[in-house]
């Protein structure tokens, strides 16, 4: 007969556990809370998976202010933190006190029902929730390691644990996924009851198992430049299974709901814009071919301009200290063509009347209008009605005063209402994923069951199956892009100058220019821009877009792919001293955040784990050290 108790009870055992950081047996004497065999492992694993959904104020901080800049899927509302090489203390704090409780509930619930079964008092489902929750846990692990380098293997199982270096833990993680997932049971059919604390699953552990391969997939790709014979060997017996996520319905997701909760959708904070950062906007603009005309109602056609227009110069206003290719120019209306995901995922400014534009706060909401100042005095009012822009993060010195056009949401592409109220699922994993690591392992040689070209065209069409959008002829396109790639496989000549048109944006003037595609020194020292791999990656960077800023950030940091401008440097910008006026047209890892400071809290506590960590990360903590699996140079 199952020893269920009354929910209030378990959830004070869990207030136990989580208060204290230690072992769950120390609860014991505490006459009010459960024993372990009264509690049940799959209310750890529930409260795990849900909690780790951020609450609005961790995922504020992470999710939204550090991943989203950092992987170059939003713009860096703060005035500039992590994009800049800052970092916030209490934004840290908040997302390793989380990550931590996450983890202590997951371990919490594999130890208990570890005892249940050497005690005689567990379920026959049991086993198959410990192996599930160790596949959690791999997950947690690599999210807290990806963010931070060095962590404690042993994960939080008691107060002070000893932390390991990135190596160690990665190759514990690739371990404990390929042991738990062999493990699992997956004939087994869960109850009713028991598939309603599965928020991600519904305990189907045929999915479980694919979530774990796939997940193996990509943490041993992550090791792929620095420890190539471990990354090709994990990878190859994972996808050897093909038993991982190819579906929309294998995804992994939770249900977001509104509130002020752990469901509450992690983007939902109506003063944050999220608007469109400059890399997305490069990437999208140009690609695949699709006409915005043949995307857009006929509100918008006036609005669209030819393909070699530039936009409106304004040298006073918007500064040229960066190697974004659109520094210095306003793009005063729509582009020729785009990626159609780029209009389902941002808003185009002043589309008022559609349902999905971002209404959250009633200033962006309605004002479109903002003016541009000149040093004389003299004003100019631009309406940035059916505009479309982004601007490139930094200090803009004394050009910020001046233009208002960059300083306000609601001239700026912003992420769609339908990511704003709760309505959605969060995504952890996609089918997607899978398919553009199966390409990249076949691009690099390795063994794998899809070839290369099948991979990414596969990829490219799952993620426009998850928008509902028709490919068309987007695989065959050969267009560049403002970064000189193309969508087709086929198509790898490299992009050359082209010749662009402008007009003074104070005078009307009108001008030609040769405008060269930016030099992204990160990938083959800038002599490359449309290879296989660029491709590759190009395309998971939008297919991640907006649920997985980390794997976009963990991407760039091990590859430098797809290409990242450098920040705006009008002024000499502290936190990254080796961008100058001398350097800020190359590219280097100097450049970009490589990982989150410890918080003063780990110090504070644990000053011997603390130093473990440094030490371990073998540089300063600091967010400019790379970690292990992260590129080193330019």
């Amino acid at each position: 007969m199952k020893h269920l108790i009354k929910k209030s009870w378990v959830l004070a055992a869990m207030t136990l556990v989580l208060a204290s950081c230690k072992k769950f047996d120390e609860i014991n004497v505490n006459p009010t809370a459960a024993n372990e065999n009264q509690v049940q492992v799959e209310y750890f694993i529930n409260n795990s998976i849900i909690s780790a959904q951020m609450n609005p104020d961790v995922a504020e901080r992470s999710f939204v202010l550090y991943w989203k800049p950092a992987g170059r899927q939003a713009a860096d509302v703060d005035g500039g933190t992590i994009s800049v090489g800052s970092y916030n203390d209490g934004w840290t704090s908040a997302y390793y006190d989380q990550v931590s409780s996450w983890l202590n509930m997951a371990n919490t619930g594999i130890q208990i029902g570890q005892k249940q079964i050497s005690a005689g008092t567990s379920k026959p489902y049991t086993n198959n929730l410990i192996q599930v929750a160790r596949i959690w846990r791999a997950y947690l692990m690599s999210e807290m390691s990806d963010n931070f380098g060095p962590i404690p293997v042993k994960a939080f199982e008691g107060s002070n644990p000893d932390f390991s270096d990135v190596k160690t833990v990665y190759y514990y993680l690739l371990d404990e996924l390929k042991d738990a997932s062999s493990k699992l049971d997956v004939t087994m059919i869960p109850s009713d009851d028991l598939k309603k604390l599965d928020p991600a699953y519904a305990y189907n552990y045929a999915n479980w198992r694919k979530y774990a391969t796939s997940m193996r997939l990509r943490l041993a790709m992550r090791l792929s430049e620095v420890d190539a014979s471990k990354a090709r060997s994990e990878f190859q017996l994972a996808a050897a299974t093909q038993d991982y996520i190819t579906l929309k319905e294998q995804s992994f997701q939770v249900q977001e709901k509104d509130g002020w909760d752990a469901l509450t959708g992690v983007m939902t904070r109506s003063w944050d814009t999220q608007p469109l950062s400059a890399t997305m906007n490069n990437v999208f603009v140009g690609l695949g071919g699709i006409k915005s005309a043949d995307q857009l109602g006929a509100d918008f056609q006036v609005a669209i301009k030819p393909a070699d227009w530039l936009g409106q110069k304004y040298p006073v206003q918007f500064s040229t200290k960066t190697n974004d290719p659109q520094a210095g120019y306003w793009f005063n209306g729509l582009p020729f063509s785009i990626d159609p995901r780029a209009y389902v995922l941002f808003s185009i400014p002043g589309d008022l009347t559609n349902p999905n534009y971002p209404k959250q706060n009633s200033g962006y909401d309605t004002i479109t209008e903002r003016l541009l100042k000149s040093p004389d005095g003299s004003e100019k009012k631009v309406d940035a009605k059916y505009t479309w822009n982004a601007k490139t993060d930094g200090d803009w010195g004394s050009k910020d005063q001046l233009n208002q056009l960059v300083n306000y949401g609601g001239t700026m592409p912003r992420i769609n209402m339908q990511f704003r109220n709760s309505t959605q699922k969060r995504l952890f994993f996609g089918p997607w994923e899978t398919y553009f690591l199966l390409a990249e392992a076949a691009e690099k040689g390795w063994d794998s069951p899809v070839p290369a070209q099948t991979a990414y065209e596969t990829g490219i069409a799952k993620s426009f199956e998850y928008w509902g959008i028709p490919l068309r002829g987007y695989l065959a396109s050969e267009d560049y892009n403002r970064v000189g790639t193309s969508v087709s496989w086929a198509h790898t000549a490299e992009p050359v100058s082209r010749v662009m048109r402008y007009e003074d944006g104070m005078t009307g003037t009108a001008g030609t220019l040769t405008l060269d595609y930016p030099k992204n020194n990160l990938y083959k020292n800038g002599t490359v821009k449309n290879d296989h791999l660029t491709k590759i990656i190009t395309q998971k960077f939008i297919a991640q877009t907006p649920w997985l800023p980390l794997e976009t950030w963990n991407d760039h940091r091990r590859l430098g792919l797809p290409f990242f401008e450098n920040p705006v440097t009008e002024n000499p910008i502290q936190t990254l001293p080796a961008l100058t006026d001398a350097t800020y047209m190359n590219g280097s890892v100097k450049f970009l955040p490589q990982r989150l400071r410890y918080p003063s809290s780990l110090r504070n506590t644990n000053i011997n784990g603390y130093n473990q960590a440094v030490t371990a990360l073998s540089g300063p903590d600091e967010v400019l050290t790379p970690l292990w699996w992260a590129q080193k140079t330019p």
